[in-house]
C-alpha cells in the first residue's frame, strides 16, 4: 500500500504555477543570455577596432549609421512578423515589396504631373505604398490562398517563387538601371548634414528613425485599440477559435499580406535617398529583415524592431573594424548563432502565440 502511495505521488503532474514559473525563469535566462552574447560581440568588435586607433566618437558614429540601416531592417522584420503571426507563413517575398516601394515612387516622381516637387514626392510615395499593398493582397489571393491547406514548406517555397517573379518583372519593367530619389529634407541629391558633438547625422537618417517610430506607434494603436486589430490578434493566438467566434480568418490573412507589403514599401521609400534603388535590392534587405525577425522571436513586434536595430548596429561595427565587404556575411553568422543558441529569439516568444 505504501509503495503504491509513493508511486502515485511521484507520478502526479507538476502544478501549473510551477510550470509557468519555470517557463518564465527560462525565458528570463534566455533574454539575459542573448543580451550577454550581444554585449560580448560588441566588445570583441571594439577590441578589434583598437588596432585601427578608433576612439569612442568613431564607435558612436558607427552605431548611429548602423541604427539607420537597422531601422530599415526593423520595418522589413515587422512585415515578416505580421504575416507569420496571422498565417503561419514565412513570406520571403517581403524583400520584393521593399524594392517596389522606391522603384514605383521614383517612376511616378520623374513625371511632372504635380507641382511643387515636395507635394509630388509625397503623392508618389503614397501611391507607391497603396499599389504595393494591393499587390500584396493579390499575392495572398492568387498564390497563397489556393495553397492554404498545403504544408508550411510548400507555402514558403511559393513565397520564394513569388519573389523571383516580382524581381524578374521589375527587371523587365525598369531594366538594370538604378532609380534615384531626392533627400526628403532638401529635395535634391545632396542631403543636409548635422554635426553634433563631433558626430555626423544625415537629414535622411532622421526621416528613417521617425518613420520607424511612427510605424511602431501606429501598429501598437491598431492592434491594441481597434476591433480589426484585435481580430487579427485573435487569429494569431488560435485561428480555429477565432473562426468559431465569427472572425473571417481568410480576410485577416489577406489584410496581413497587404499591411506587410505596405510596411516593406515604406521602408524602401525612406531608404531610397540613401542608396539608389535597383530591381535586386530586395534580396539583401529581405534576408536581413528575416534575420532581425528571428532574433526577436518571429512573433513579437517589439522583438522584431529591437532585433533590426541591434543587427544594424552590430553589422556596421563589424564592417567598420574589419572589411566593408564582410558586412553582409555578419547577418548570416548572427542567424546561425541565434538558431543554435536560442531558436525562439531573445524575446522568448512562445509557440502558442503563433497563428
Amino acid at each position: 500500500m505504501g509503495l503504491f502511495r509513493v508511486v502515485g505521488r511521484a507520478s502526479a503532474p507538476a502544478p501549473v504555477e510551477g510550470v509557468e514559473a519555470r517557463a518564465r525563469r527560462e525565458e528570463a535566462i534566455g533574454r539575459w543570455g542573448m543580451g550577454v552574447a550581444a554585449a560580448g560581440i560588441a566588445l570583441v568588435l571594439i577590441l578589434l577596432g583598437r588596432r585601427h586607433g578608433f576612439g569612442p566618437t568613431t564607435y558612436i558614429q558607427f552605431a548611429l549609421d548602423g541604427l539607420r540601416a537597422g531601422s530599415i531592417y526593423a520595418l522589413v522584420a515587422l512585415g515578416f512578423v505580421l504575416i507569420y503571426r496571422v498565417t503561419g507563413v514565412i513570406n520571403f517575398a517581403q524583400g520584393a515589396f521593399v524594392m517596389l516601394g522606391p522603384m514605383i515612387t521614383a517612376t511616378l516622381y520623374e513625371r511632372p504631373w504635380l507641382s511643387p516637387p515636395p507635394l509630388r514626392l509625397a503623392a508618389s510615395a503614397a501611391a507607391a505604398v497603396a499599389l504595393t499593398a494591393l499587390l500584396g493582397v493579390a499575392v495572398e489571393r492568387l498564390a497563397l490562398y489556393p495553397a492554404r491547406r498545403a504544408s508550411p514548406l510548400t507555402r514558403v517555397i511559393i513565397t520564394v517563387g513569388v519573389y523571383l517573379i516580382l524581381q524578374g518583372a521589375a527587371l523587365l519593367l525598369w531594366g538594370p538601371y538604378a532609380k534615384v530619389l531626392p533627400a526628403f529634407s532638401t529635395m535634391a541629391l545632396a542631403d543636409r548634414s548635422f554635426r553634433i558633438a563631433g558626430l555626423l547625422v544625415k537629414g535622411q537618417s532622421l526621416w528613417i528613425w521617425g518613420t520607424t517610430a511612427a510605424t511602431l506607434a501606429a501598429l501598437a494603436l491598431f492592434f491594441g485599440r481597434t476591433t480589426l486589430g484585435k481580430a487579427m490578434r485573435a487569429c494569431a493566438v488560435n485561428r480555429l477559435a477565432a473562426q468559431l467566434m465569427g472572425i473571417p480568418v481568410d480576410r485577416m490573412s489577406t489584410l496581413a499580406f497587404g499591411m506587410a507589403a505596405a510596411l516593406g514599401a515604406i521602408g524602401g521609400i525612406v531608404l531610397g535617398p540613401v542608396t539608389r534603388a535597383t530591381y535586386d535590392m530586395g534580396l539583401d534587405l529581405g534576408l536581413k529583415g528575416f534575420v532581425a525577425a528571428v532574433m526577436g522571436g518571429l512573433v513579437r513586434f517589439p522583438g522584431a524592431a529591437l532585433g533590426g536595430l541591434l543587427l544594424g548596429v552590430l553589422e556596421n561595427l563589424w564592417a567598420g573594424v574589419t572589411l566593408a565587404g564582410f558586412k553582409d556575411l555578419f547577418a548570416f553568422i548572427v542567424l546561425i548563432l541565434v538558431l543554435l543558441a536560442r531558436p525562439t529569439g531573445f524575446a522568448g516568444a512562445a509557440e502558442e502565440e503563433r497563428a
